[in-house]
């Protein structure tokens, strides 16, 4: 019987100690160069990774009431999820909009919309994390004016925004700008944030979209880190020194069931990042080196048929997420699959990350497959292919310039096929699906969004524009165009703007006038 590892590796039946293997330069000791054992000397044996939640859905008003529920059941991070026009830089009222408020996130329009979300959570208390990219500047101001009206400064806020729009032309779509332009406001965010909000994670480099799209290991590491190049070149030509930005630089993978393969993925990832860091942008700062990232389970391999069975599946990429070393995790809820998930899987999802901190030992020790033949081996392989990846996305210039090839994006796609075949033939199992079905699903009462939170939101934007003052607003509005169509940094006049009460589609329209929107070539 053959198994091949994700990213189509070979498996050995027994694994021999390797032959060459330099334990002091490929691994090192927990905290130092080249990361492989994890980026901090304790890692959790003093305390455990953060355990988020990703939630958000209706109105800011339901998704604040979730929130509540989260902490108190011990959540230690937030992480919002923005419906798709917050997504796409709309207003609920747009034409575009309609059928989409509220729908896989929260809408947020406004300030006011802002207010309600995080009204009565202490934001000099809570790290949050926001799924937001094209327009990820305009949420993290209005976060920051929250803040500001909860009489919290600047430098007590702790979290991050996800930024990472370059991912968005390979495997999600929801970009607005054309890449020039969008890393032109991501540097934008990197220079504010160094200057206002010392302590945010300026950006989450994600695979983890690139995975649920289809990619293998070796590929999401590999068109992550390039990725993550790309915006450090931005960043450096852009006037910034390495070691000013790059200790709040992040990074976001999933965790597949694949335990192994994953551990060994995570480990790479670290190994890699540290020496582009140090051999390619001289960054001499330790915490520019280390490759910190937040993971959240495969929601790509949950089922809607047996959902139930998606509990062991969590617990299993859980885990290999927390022996792979990562620094927050969110777990996905069983029913997703299906719908939004409810109070009840919500919680059950948090349970499983706690049971694993505090009921098992793997915290006890860090980096547990430290030496362990198999791992090493797999680690090896891993970043092998990930660097021979990195290198064909150099040759065509960097992440860009393959992107505009769609490089990216056919690599990715053709492993996505090849998933889709091997499930198809039954000769990749998915339990409950493809093999050992039952003959009738139980019953299962998803939850459901309120369809009149469209006319809420249309409502409520409509007394936002008769009660503002409209001068202000105009005339911070055509700052930001002018710092837009100039090199000042956009993000002090759009803190202005959305003060005033503009709104997030009329921030975003007035970069759209000087900037334009991306079209995809016929070959992306």
């Amino acid at each position: 019987m053959s198994h091949r590892s994700e990213s189509g590796f070979e498996f050995d039946p027994v694994y021999e100690p390797l032959d060459g293997f330099d334990p002091a330069a490929k691994l090192g000791e927990p905290g130092q160069f080249p990361y492989t054992r994890g980026v901090y000397p304790t890692m959790y044996t003093q305390r455990p990774w953060t355990m988020r939640q990703y939630a958000g859905f209706g109105t800011a008003a339901e998704s604040n009431q979730r929130y509540h529920q989260l902490i108190d059941h011990g959540t230690m991070g937030l992480s919002v999820a923005f419906d798709l026009p917050t997504q796409m830089g709309y207003d609920s009222d747009a034409t575009i909009a309609s059928g989409e408020v509220g729908k896989v996130g929260v809408a947020i329009d406004s300030i006011d919309d802002m207010r309600v979300l995080f009204d009565k959570i202490p934001l000099d208390q809570v790290s949050t994390s926001m799924t937001i990219n094209a327009p990820g500047s305009v949420l993290l101001l209005l976060y920051q004016l929250v803040a500001e009206e909860q009489g919290v400064s600047a430098d007590k806020l702790t979290g991050t925004i996800q930024n990472d729009v370059l991912k968005e032309y390979i495997a999600r779509g929801t970009y607005i700008y054309p890449p020039k332009e969008s890393l032109r406001l991501i540097s934008d965010i990197f220079a504010y944030c160094q200057a206002e909000l010392p302590r945010w994670n300026t950006i989450s480099i994600s695979g983890y979209h690139m995975a649920e799209a289809g990619a293998t290991p070796a590929q999401e590491i590999a068109f992550t880190l390039a990725n993550g190049i790309e915006y450090v070149r931005a960043a450096v030509a852009s006037g910034l020194d390495v070691d000013e930005f790059a200790p709040r630089l992040s990074f976001f993978f999933v965790a597949r069931t694949t335990l192994l393969e994953e551990v060994a993925k995570f480990r790479a990832a670290r190994r890699i990042w540290s020496r582009v860091m140090r051999d390619s942008f001289g960054a001499k700062n330790p915490k520019s080196l280390m490759l910190r990232f937040h993971t959240q389970t495969a929601g790509v391999q949950l089922t809607a048929q047996q959902p139930e069975v998606n509990l062991v599946r969590v617990a299993i990429q859980g885990l290999a997420a927390v022996l792979g070393g990562t620094q927050s995790l969110h777990t996905n809820s069983y029913d997703e699959a299906i719908a939004l998930p409810t109070e009840k899987a919500a919680r059950l999802a948090l349970r499983t990350q706690q049971v694993l901190a505090y009921e098992t030992d793997i915290t006890a020790t860090v980096d547990p497959f430290a030496g362990s033949y198999v791992v090493e081996s797999l680690t090896d392989e891993v970043e092998a292919a990930a660097v021979e990846l990195m290198d064909q996305v150099e040759e065509y210039g960097g992440a860009v310039a393959a992107i505009e090839k769609g490089f990216q994006k056919q690599e990715i796609e053709r492993s996505a096929y090849q998933i889709a075949q091997e499930i198809d033939s039954v000769e990749r199992v998915v339990v409950g699906m493809n093999k050992f079905k039952i003959a009738e699903e139980e019953p299962y009462e998803p939850l459901r969004v309120d369809p009149t939170i469209e006319a809420q939101q249309t409502a409520r934007l409509a007394d936002l524009r008769a009660t503002r003052d409209q001068s202000a607003v105009d005339e911070a509005l055509a700052a930001l165009k002018k710092a837009a169509q100039g090199n000042d940094n956009c993000l002090y006049p759009m803190k202005a703007a959305l003060k005033a009460r503009a709104t997030v589609g009329e921030v975003c329209d007035t970069l759209r006038e000087v900037w334009g929107t991306y079209v995809p070539a016929d070959t992306f």
